[in-house]
């Protein structure tokens, strides 16, 4: 079989190239609001620079633009080569990719401007919602496609965690985004009061369970097993895994809302489910690490393979902090500080982020025929990217407890004893080391930048074993 004439890898190679564009873009506009947080004078008084209307444009163009992106082009990838097909529609994939640069740039003018929605990561106004939906079915349909018309009768794992991920964030999507529309830029949510915060917490927490773990679990499925030339440690394992995470996932919503005008029941509820899901999660990272077995020697000289299994790593730390910040006696010291946002952090550079780096660092001189031009590059970045991310969520973990543990402080005679202004004082020094974890962050993502330019650009062929990419026709 050659995949000159049977694989179609113009949508990957181009989804390929703008997850890493729109993951430089979107973590630039993350540093600038961490520095902001730390000098507030770098808001610059412009309105469309303010930290309220960046900060909505940085989680999604950090989660849509370069998770989406990279989701993309993986699940294109790994569909074509694991059911021995090309894309069901060469046509349909084109306009999911033009089609989600159009999404992408849409967000990136709306959201300064302060045309939003105001419910976290679903900020985007119901035009662009619709045209979300639009994308959203056509990807279905060629994934789906595929798998239908592939040429092997096992569907490897990897496709049931992409599948899960594709038809659950079209229904969470669908559902979250039910709006009325008073003008073009302006539309009111179908849901009032706390069934609103219920709905949209229902599709936060699963943007997290579907969209940045279910897919990415796709992408560990598929390229670890690859880069450590191994079988996966337990395929029984992962299919308990796919089910046990695809039943408790949805169900973890209610945690978000601790608290709150929620019925008790319900918050509950969120936390028991949260609670359930450690083991599924442990099960995957175990699956992930595992793979390795007889294998461990090459993360001494494989810096690709060192990417992906630090990632699966701070996938296990991410999902065991998550049940334990969902139980209410930690929630109540943990909610509504930053340490919400090292948990977050420690999930979307620790897992997400890494894990996509190492996917395109071995896609990438397969898809344009090359050699990667330089391991030492890689090597750089892994470093930097690591001690960027422990910067950063250590920074976090230790001014939220003590934000948490400053609020609730009081004197023998009740009052509090510190104000707010107190605590937000206190944070300084911790914002100041965030923004440094970021910036080393982001100075890894340049260098990857660079490395991959080099290798596409490059004059190297690779050596006879891969076949040149099939051009769309």
């Amino acid at each position: 079989m050659n995949d000159q004439q049977t694989y179609n890898y113009t949508v990957v190679r181009q989804f390929a190239i703008m997850t890493i564009v729109w993951g430089i873009v979107g973590m630039s506009v993350g540093v600038l609001i961490a520095a902001q947080l730390a000098w507030p004078v770098l808001n610059f008084d412009i309105p469309w620079l303010s930290f309220g209307r960046l900060r909505p444009l940085h989680t999604n163009a950090v989660i849509f633009a370069f998770g989406g992106s990279a989701l993309f082009a993986t699940s294109y990838y790994v569909v074509q080569r694991t059911c021995h097909v090309r894309l069901i529609s060469d046509k349909l994939a084109a306009f999911t990719f033009w089609g989600w640069q159009l999404i992408i740039l849409s967000a990136a003018i709306t959201l300064p401007l302060g045309i939003t929605s105001s419910k976290e990561y679903a900020e985007l106004e119901w035009p662009i919602d619709i045209l979300i939906a639009v994308v959203w079915v056509s990807y279905a349909i060629v994934f789906f496609g595929t798998i239908v018309k592939r040429r092997v009768p096992h569907i490897y794992v990897a496709n049931w965690f992409y599948g899960a991920f594709i038809i659950t964030i079209a229904i969470l999507h669908i559902i979250n985004s039910a709006a009325v529309p008073v003008t073009l830029f302006k539309s009111y949510s179908a849901y009032a009061g706390v069934q609103d915060a219920m709905v949209q917490w229902w599709y936060g927490h699963n943007a997290v369970g579907f969209f940045l773990t279910a897919g990415f679990l796709g992408m560990m499925y598929y390229f670890v097993p690859k880069q450590a030339g191994r079988p996966v440690y337990s395929y029984r394992l992962s299919v308990v895994h796919f089910w046990a995470l695809i039943f408790t996932y949805i169900w973890a919503g209610p945690h978000h809302l601790h608290y709150t005008a929620l019925p008790d029941w319900t918050q509950s509820l969120g936390m028991v489910m949260s609670l359930i899901l450690l083991a599924p999660s442990w099960g995957g990272m175990i699956n992930g690490i595992m793979t390795l077995s007889g294998a461990w020697e090459k993360l001494r000289t494989d810096p690709v393979l060192r990417l992906l299994i630090v990632s699966i790593s701070f996938y296990g730390m991410s999902t065991f902090e998550g049940p334990m910040m969902s139980i209410k006696t930690v929630n109540a010291l943990s909610h509504y500080t930053d340490w919400t946002i090292g948990h977050v952090h420690s999930g979307a550079l620790g897992w997400v982020a890494l894990v996509s780096m190492g996917s395109l660092y071995y896609l990438i001189p397969r898809l344009f025929n090359r050699e990667l031009y330089s391991l030492k590059l890689v090597e750089v970045h892994f470093w930097t990217a690591t001690i960027g991310i422990v910067l950063y969520i250590a920074s976090m973990w230790v001014a939220g407890i003590m934000q948490g543990l400053m609020w609730r402080a009081s004197n023998p005679d009740g009052t509090l004893t510190y104000s707010f202004v107190e605590s937000v004082q206190a944070m300084h020094p911790y914002y100041i080391v965030r923004f440094l974890g970021g910036a080393i962050f982001l100075f890894g993502a340049l260098v990857m930048a660079w490395n991959i330019w080099k290798t596409i650009a490059g004059a190297k062929p690779a050596v006879g074993t891969i076949p040149a990419p099939a051009a769309a026709h």
